[in-house]
């Protein structure tokens, strides 16, 4: 997720066969068995069991752990509650030890959380998002390749809107042009949303900077630091990277079928790979302390969904205005737009009501930006450009 454009991928429509029945389509998911998913046209699905996703009954013990975290529970209460064995519940604490979970006790003894660990589980979410469209359908890993791919799967599948992918790790975690996104275990928000909106594929860049404002407003509210908007879909602080958005659809030429806005944040992370230690930060590192990523990711779905109904019934041009208040890139700002072989330097002048933006290039005209590697430049300053237009204009 290095400053270019957001990635739109366009993939075909599958559809039901005459006779309008249920159409059966076969995927597989890298590092999983293939399997099925039927396309029930007419009824809602129940939720899909995706190879890979935490067992509920994993989720359910660590959020019985959770809530019990001052005193021992027996393995037997657990087993009861969960529906398995007590050698089974051992098992499982051993699994979450291994992730990265502080539980303390033995089998004979009973098991009690030595920390409460910030674990993005399902119950854990929905308890907080009770009548939100993000509540319902929630697919939890704690290690995958790409929320973005499951999500992509499970689009063409014909999951609803609403549906959310998180993981607490990601092994290939994707940004645009087919650049990776760092995504360390159990310390950012690694999450994606599937969305089938009413919309014209043209629009859907808008999607992308609405998720960045939602994102900015639940940092602020949850933290105070108000960051900076890198046009198209970057959150910035003091210079150095903090999150980013990569929405993909799946759509026909005049409508969009769906849409996946996947997020990345950087939450709790102390330090970065020595690549990107330079040009990368994180909440924790900003303000001193470590954050709840349960709580961030509450905020920011609820934002989500605020502001993705009123962009539904009012359209783009309040994503536009709140973009343009907040980003210091959207207006004034002396950049270098690099796309493929073509490279320029000129200063931002404002955006597009479909999201793209406006380059007044160098000795040039103004130029629509839609695509390509936006990055502040600093050799010349905008002020010092300024005064060598007015001498040249004096020497003329």
């Amino acid at each position: 997720m290095r400053g270019r454009c957001t990635l739109l991928r366009v993939r075909g429509e599958n559809r039901p066969d005459a006779a309008g029945k249920a159409k059966i389509i076969k995927f597989a998911i890298p590092g999983n068995q293939d399997y099925t998913a039927s396309l029930l046209m007419a009824k809602r699905k129940p939720q899909q069991t995706v190879p890979g996703t935490t067992d509920r009954r994993i989720a359910t013990l660590l959020t019985l752990l959770a809530e019990n975290a001052t005193i021992v529970v027996s393995g037997a209460r657990i087993a009861r509650e969960i529906g398995v064995s007590r050698s089974t519940v051992w098992r499982w604490v051993n699994r979450l030890r291994e992730l990265g979970v502080r539980v303390k006790g033995e089998q004979h003894t009973g098991y009690f959380l030595e920390k409460v660990p910030d674990i993005l589980t399902p119950d854990m979410l929905r308890q907080r998002l009770k009548g939100s469209l993000f509540g319902k359908r929630i697919h939890h890993f704690f290690k995958v390749d790409s929320t973005n791919r499951v999500a992509l799967d499970l689009g063409h599948a014909g999951e609803p809107e609403g549906t959310v992918v998180l993981a607490e790790e990601q092994t290939a975690g994707r940004g645009r042009a087919g650049h990776s996104w760092h995504s360390e275990r159990a310390t950012g928000i690694y999450a994606t949303l599937l969305l089938r909106p009413q919309l014209a594929p043209v629009q859907a860049p808008l999607l992308t900077m609405m998720a960045g404002l939602s994102a900015h407003s639940a940092i602020r509210a949850q933290t105070g630091l108000h960051l900076d908007l890198k046009w198209p879909n970057d959150l910035v602080f003091r210079g150095k990277k903090l999150g980013g958005i990569l929405t993909e659809m799946h759509a026909e030429p005049t409508q969009i079928r769906f849409v996946i806005v996947g997020i990345g944040l950087n939450v709790n992370q102390e330090k970065f790979p020595t690549d990107l230690s330079a040009i990368a930060t994180s909440l924790r590192v900003e303000t001193g302390k470590q954050q709840s990523r349960l709580e961030l990711l509450v905020r920011l779905l609820r934002e989500f969904e605020t502001d993705y109904n009123r962009f539904l019934s009012e359209g783009g041009a309040s994503v536009i205005t709140r973009f343009c208040g907040l980003s210091s890139f959207a207006q004034g700002m002396r950049v270098r737009v690099t796309n493929g072989n073509d490279s320029f330097t000129g200063v931002t002048a404002g955006v597009s009501p479909e999201g793209s933006l406006f380059v007044q290039r160098d000795g040039g005209p103004i130029v629509t930006v839609i695509a390509g590697d936006v990055t502040e430049d600093r050799s010349v300053n905008v002020s010092d450009r300024s005064s060598m237009d007015r001498t040249k204009d004096v020497q003329r």
